[in-house]
């Protein structure tokens, strides 16, 4: 199922590029397609809390699959504002796919959950393989650009839909007023843990998706090739999942805040090497350690939120933190176009905004670690509340 993201990343920005009357607007179907996670994500929560997580993936699955359709006959008119309704809905496939490393979760004892979100995240090391080949063969398959890829995706969400009917995850049973039971959404923030959590997440999210989203506009922009382009998102996608056989593990050794921090490290350690230069090595390695960073920043992330709530609690902190890191996503994607087709001459400048544009968000993550740190052990009020 993950295998349609990488093809809907370096699409989107493409085609978008080309359907687009200003070119500022290359990634809006990209912003557009997160901010249907973000939208989607707080009555997605509620009903697979109530109906259960196969009822929910399976709404996703149809999103995809509909956003997908609706994109290729987009291109095909070649109409950039129903383009970007498709997106709208592929962006419900998102925000499904996000819940899946909660669902790792829901049958997963305390100690195991580290691994058990590591495991279900490593399955995206399929997508890293699958998906860019396939846009490699889809791209230029059919005499629109594009519309091939969108197919596939089409037949993608229908043959994986099946998956669904091995998933087997009981629904919590509450009281019937379980729904008024636990913390408010702002007691929810107020709590240190989960403030921390939902930040890390954000910004972990956040500046992968704004570093990647201008990606294939920055290897093309800088003279190498859509396929090049495929290829370095490839390697970054193989980044990004490649660790989760490792990751609950390191978690459970040697904490989940020091992991969080590595990857905040790794993540800038990302923007330094891109700074450095436009060279192929350079698109390689810059997105590679993004793909690692985010690895580290983000499932270490899900993984302190998991601790902090209740079963009751579970439907509306998960919620409510997709909402917050799709909210955060958005805006990296949204301005990801406009740093790199609009704040320079050429395609360089461009993509040294981008990655410049990462400083403030890292320093406001390490901040919040720095904080959770000095704070020391959970006060009598904090175990309370988690």
């Amino acid at each position: 199922m993950g295998a349609q993201m990488p093809i809907l990343f370096l699409s989107a920005g493409l085609a978008g590029q080309s359907l687009a009357s200003n070119v500022c607007w290359a990634t809006l179907p990209v912003s557009i397609m997160v901010f249907g996670s973000m939208t989607t994500a707080p009555w997605l929560s509620p009903v697979m809390q109530k109906y259960g997580r196969r009822v929910g993936f399976s709404i996703g699955a149809l999103g995809g699959a509909v956003g997908a359709l609706i994109s290729a006959y987009a291109l095909y008119i070649s109409s950039f504002s129903l383009f970007l309704v498709g997106a709208y809905f592929s962006g419900i496939y998102q925000s499904a796919q996000g819940f899946f490393r909660f669902a790792a979760t829901d049958t997963a004892s305390e100690a195991f959950r580290p691994k058990a979100i590591s495991y279900v995240m490593a399955g995206g090391l399929a997508s890293a393989l699958i998906g860019p080949q396939l846009f490699k063969l889809t791209a230029q398959a059919m005499v629109v650009p594009f519309l091939g890829g969108y197919l596939a995706i089409v037949a993608i969400n229908f043959i994986g839909s099946f998956l669904f009917f091995f998933l087997k995850i009981p629904l919590v049973v509450v009281a019937k007023d379980a729904l008024n039971k636990g913390r408010s959404r702002l007691e929810l923030l107020r709590t240190p843990r989960v403030a921390v959590a939902i930040i890390c997440a954000m910004v972990s999210y956040a500046l992968m998706n704004l570093v990647m989203t201008s990606t294939p506009l920055a290897v093309v922009g800088c003279g190498f090739t859509q396929n090049t382009a495929a290829d370095v998102v490839s390697a970054h996608i193989l980044a990004m999942f490649i660790p989760s056989f490792f990751t609950g593990h390191l978690i459970a050794r040697f904490g989940v805040e020091k992991i969080v921090a590595l990857g905040l490290i790794i993540l800038s350690g990302a923007g330094m090497v891109a700074l450095s230069g436009v060279e192929l090595g350079n698109f390689y390695i810059s997105l590679v350690l993004l793909g690692l960073g985010w690895n580290f920043g983000f499932i270490g992330a899900t993984t302190m939120l998991a601790d902090c709530h209740t079963p009751e609690e579970r439907g509306r902190v998960q919620g409510m933190n997709d909402f917050m890191v799709f909210g955060m996503v958005t805006i990296a994607s949204l301005s990801s176009g406009g740093l790199m087709n609009c704040s320079g001459g050429n395609p360089v400048d461009g993509w040294n905004a981008v990655n410049i544009a990462m400083v403030p968000f890292l320093m406001l993550a390490f901040g919040a670690l720095i904080w959770l740190a000095m704070r020391g052990p959970e006060t009598s009020r904090d175990r309370e509340n988690t």
